[in-house]
């Protein structure tokens, strides 16, 4: 039997089972294909379970997806309210949960599944006679180390980049010392609950500059509030926290506007310790304590540090696949140049799907979060419009793969009107937020578009 009629009965591997994971098991569904979902935690969301206490700023309306909701729907599912602002832990509860439970998807989903390795059955990557025919071999292990393999017409890994966050090292590396910090627990997971206990009456440093530092450096000024002798300081490599503070009242999204006001009255009132150019130069652990020496000679002693300076996607599980990604953001190459947060922030990115996100390597794709690599401006609804042109393209519908809309929010403010990291100012390219008018995607954090503090206070960030 040749590769390509063995390969078009193979079912099309989906890696991650989260909010885009899922959606793309839907539409795949409704495309006449085969899908079979592979999380490598036990349950579907459990990477936002991890940061279910936070809010996000972006409303239901652009957290769910259309193919998602017609399944839910068959099963007798409720809606939320769609100007409603869920928590990590409504989405999954609310969403996630009962979108696996639905008779199509149920025995599509295998939890405790994390895919170590992705290459083409009987080829290593320098091969090529035959290669697109050939059908993709995933290498998969359980919860107690053991390891399969699954043969898949096709592969969408949605697996995120919440496993792989970036290190504090202004260099790009791990900082000498962060290591043993990390270990000794003085340095943070990111997005921890600092409201649950461990940081009232203790100093804490968060370094950053985006939306989710944003959130814990608010998150902490309220704990001081409430209990003094803490104190908050908030480190940032940029010489200005103008791209921190955001569009304010110009921002499509108002829970996410509202976000930089209160970051700069913390700042302004003195409630939160700013230090600017600050780049991470070691890290030394001595009783308890953990003292950040910035590579300009300042040094802070502090009792926890947040890192929250982003993520990179995990490519090691590629190294067999032939792959063209951008050079500076890890992203699709044709992607890349339009999310780079060097240069774009706000209302660029035209909608894309496949032909944006395809890869030298047919039929496999990056899409959600993980498609845009080390860059922040994501939103879930990027991600479903993504996996729906992926799906029509794996069924040969061009004209429906092509065609792609997505209307999203702007910030209202726009890293090219910014300095950079580096402090330099780069010219603006019009009077419309980055010069477009055209639909637009929306920065906002790593994933969905977080805030945090609580629905009875939704100001108290």
């Amino acid at each position: 039997m040749s590769h390509k009629a063995s390969s078009a009965s193979l079912p099309v591997a989906v890696i991650g089972a989260g909010p885009v994971g899922l959606a793309a098991a839907a539409h795949l569904l409704e495309r006449g294909l085969e899908p079979i979902v592979l999380e490598a935690g036990p349950t579907v969301g459990a990477a936002i379970r991890e940061w279910g206490h936070v809010r996000v700023f972006s409303t239901w309306k652009y957290n769910l997806d259309a193919a998602a909701v017609r399944l839910l729907e068959r099963a007798g599912w409720a809606a939320p309210r769609p100007t409603a602002l869920p928590y990590g832990s409504q989405i999954v509860s609310d969403y996630l949960e009962p979108l696996a439970a639905t008779p199509e998807l149920k025995d599509r989903i295998r939890t405790g599944a994390k895919v170590v390795a992705v290459s083409r059955q009987g080829m290593d990557k320098g091969r090529s006679q035959g290669r697109d025919d050939a059908p993709f071999l995933l290498r998969i292990q359980d919860g107690s180390g053991e390891t399969s393999e699954l043969l898949a017409r096709a592969v969408i890994d949605t697996s995120g980049t919440w496993t792989t966050p970036a290190p504090l090292g202004a260099s790009g590396l791990p900082a000498p010392g962060e290591a043993e910090a990390r270990a000794a627990g003085l340095v943070t997971g990111p997005l921890p609950d600092v409201t649950g206990g461990g940081f009232a009456g203790r100093r804490t440093l968060v370094i950053g500059s985006g939306h989710s530092a944003a959130n814990m450096v608010l998150d902490l000024a309220r704990v001081a509030r409430a209990n003094p002798g803490t104190e908050v300081l908030w480190a940032i490599r940029a010489a200005t926290p103008a791209r921190a503070y955001g569009g304010g009242d110009a921002d499509q999204l108002p829970a996410r506007g509202q976000l930089g006001a209160r970051l700069h009255t913390a700042v302004d009132t003195g409630a939160v310790q700013l230090l600017t150019n600050f780049h991470t130069g070691r890290l030394e652990t001595r009783d308890g304590k953990v003292t950040v020496h910035a590579t300009d000679g300042r040094s802070l002693t502090v009792d926890r540090v947040i890192p929250a300076t982003g993520f990179r996607p995990d490519l090691s599980i590629l190294s067999e696949l032939r792959l063209d990604l951008d050079p500076a953001v890890d992203a699709p190459k044709a992607l890349g140049p339009l999310i780079d947060p060097d240069f774009h922030s706000c209302g660029t990115v035209p909608a894309h799907g496949a032909r944006i996100l395809e890869q030298p390597e047919k039929d496999f794709y990056l899409a959600g979060m993980k498609s845009y690599g080390r860059a922040p401006t994501f939103l879930m609804a990027t991600g479903y419009e993504q996996v729906r042109s992926i799906a029509a393209a794996l069924a040969g519908d061009t004209e429906a793969a092509d065609t792609v809309e997505l209307e999203l929010p702007e910030t209202g403010v726009c890293s090219t009107s910014l300095p950079t990291e580096a402090g330099d100012a780069a010219d603006t390219a019009g009077d419309s937020c980055c010069g477009t008018s055209a639909p637009v995607p929306v920065t906002i954090g790593f994933a969905t578009g977080l805030q945090h503090g609580r629905t009875a206070e939704p100001a108290s960030l």
